[in-house]
């Protein structure tokens, strides 16, 4: 016995196809329009994009590095340079991927050098320099014969805790530090300038 087939689960079969042909087309016109319809951000739209930098030229000019202070703020993914309670830089910062590894609480400049490299982290590279094996960790991989370790760059460090600094960096948008905290190569030298060994640095969450 044969039963007649609705003429609106035909339409429905069609409005299914034609849903999923656009979704695997995220990427074309059709696609985008798609999402848009529904309220749905792809993947590439929903990356956190962070404000520049922002500098206050009346405050920074009266900043040196005996007035000045530090605050990180881990959960804004932003640092601040201040003079009392006013505020002359406030730029974006990428702290430690995982949480714990950028320490929070009190502390203070304990070293500055322009062109610090790390010890735990960086590349193995031949006698002439080139690097045979990108960003490896000093602690646990092993020099292939014939190379030696090199610290990765990192200019304008500010320490402010064992293994932990502020210093010039990438900034994806996120935190993804092992846990310094990086700043934009424009922010970082002017940061350097402002402070002393001894500068209060605050690291909230």
């Amino acid at each position: 016995m044969r039963f007649p087939i609705p003429r609106q689960f035909f339409s429905l079969l069609i409005t299914l196809a034609v849903g999923f042909v656009l979704i695997g087309c995220g990427n074309s016109a059709f696609g985008g329009s798609f999402f848009g319809l529904f309220g749905v951000k792809k993947a590439s739209e929903s990356l956190h994009r962070q404000d520049p930098p922002k500098v206050s030229p009346r405050v920074l000019d009266r900043v040196n590095p005996g007035n000045s202070r530090v605050v990180v703020s881990l959960g804004k993914q932003r640092a601040y340079l201040l003079l009392e309670g006013e505020v002359a830089i406030d730029t974006p910062i990428s702290s430690g991927k995982a949480s714990g590894m950028t320490p929070t609480g009190s502390f203070h400049v304990q070293e500055k050098d322009p062109d610090h490299r790390s010890n735990l982290y960086g590349n193995f590279v031949d006698r002439q320099g080139r690097i045979v094996r990108a960003g490896v960790s000093a602690r646990i991989d092993s020099a292939p014969s014939g190379t030696h370790f090199e610290g990765a760059p990192m200019y304008y460090f500010m320490r402010i805790s064992e293994g932990v600094g502020m210093h010039v960096g990438i900034l994806p948008g996120y935190p993804a530090s092992h846990g310094c905290i990086r700043m934009p190569a424009e922010i970082a030298p002017i940061f350097y300038q402002k402070v002393k060994v001894g500068t209060p640095v605050e690291v909230v969450h």
